[in-house]
């Protein structure tokens, strides 16, 4: 069998009432500048949006079709044993021109039972945000059931949200039950478990109108949310360069934030498990077995679990997330 390789795959552009084109014009994706495209899809198993190579003698396969053929070599073996050809991690870049709704997930028992899928578990890298820009994250303070739904109908449950301003390379980890919404003017890397199971909540009046009204989801949430007031989702790190730095760690994925104007030497055969670039600044080339792929601004790439060894070559630097089970 021909051996894999670091693989590309085309964007799925998603096109929502919240989006805009930031994505078009600080990624360079090739989308129309007068659509408003809210995510792009960079690496996606969920069913109808499988994501497809554009790189190399697999060009065109899917990647449940490549995890078909390849197994354990593409995705690493425990990964295999544990999640078939699905691959476990969905990768998107979302760019926010107008805020999101306030929404929740589920996690992987209640949406297994509801839908027969995984739960929700994402995390958020913020990589551009307009002044006075923040995400809703959590309740400011301690709610009931009852109080929530009551706020629910008479239109203040904005009053218990917790807002918190962002600037770039701001970094959260938003749980199941964890109730959230992106604010305007912010665009972020989102990494998280293979699902697509939202249940809105609230839509800004979005939801009254008929040009723009989406389902909402309020009795399905209603018995999922973590009432109680947390400490804030934002993951505390310092950068530190040529060295990984860790930024999340789940039993769904890690993700570590790579800074680097040397050559960075990586050895992942103790994970078993593929390896996700996400370029966030600048370019790399990923160099392995005497051959290399190289990696720009808005680019990810994965690296699968057959290729344990490799070299980040930052031209002259670079700025990545690096993700894997």
């Amino acid at each position: 069998m021909t051996p894999l390789y670091p693989l590309k795959f085309k964007p799925q552009a998603k096109a929502t009432v919240w989006g805009g084109n930031k994505l078009k014009t600080l990624f360079n994706k090739p989308f129309q500048a007068t659509e408003k495209i809210g995510e792009s899809w960079e690496l996606s198993a969920v069913q109808r949006n499988l994501s497809v190579v554009t790189n190399g003698f697999l060009k065109g396969n899917t990647i449940e079709e490549l995890a078909e053929v390849y197994l354990g070599e593409l995705v690493g073996e425990k990964n295999y044993e544990r999640f078939g050809i699905e691959f476990p991690i969905l990768v998107k870049l979302i760019d926010a021109s107008e805020t999101l709704s306030v929404q929740v997930h589920p996690d992987d028992e209640t949406a297994r039972i509801r839908h027969n899928a995984y739960g929700k578990t994402e995390m958020w890298h913020v990589l551009q945000a307009d002044r006075g820009a923040g995400l809703y994250v959590g309740f400011n303070r301690n709610l009931t059931a009852t109080e929530f739904y009551e706020r629910i109908q008479n239109n203040t449950l904005l009053e218990t949200l917790n807002f918190v301003n962002v600037q770039p390379g701001d970094t959260f980890f938003i749980t199941p039950g964890t109730i959230h919404a992106i604010g305007k003017g912010i665009v972020l890397a989102e990494i998280q478990q293979t699902s697509d199971i939202t249940y809105r909540i609230y839509d800004w009046g979005r939801e009254h109108n008929p040009a723009t009204a989406r389902a909402m989801h309020v009795e399905q949430a209603i018995d999922i949310i973590d009432y109680t007031k947390k400490a804030e989702a934002k993951i505390d790190y310092a950068t530190l360069p040529n060295e990984p730095v860790q930024l999340v760690e789940s039993p769904y994925f890690v993700t570590n934030l790579v800074e680097i104007n040397r050559p960075l030497v990586r050895n992942l055969s103790d994970n078993d498990s593929f390896v996700i670039y996400v370029c966030i600044d600048g370019d790399a080339t990923i160099q392995y077995n005497q051959r290399s792929e190289t990696i720009t601004k808005g680019e990810t790439l994965l690296v699968p679990a057959a290729i344990a060894d490799f070299t980040l070559l930052p031209s002259p630097k670079a700025k990545l997330l690096e993700a894997y089970m």
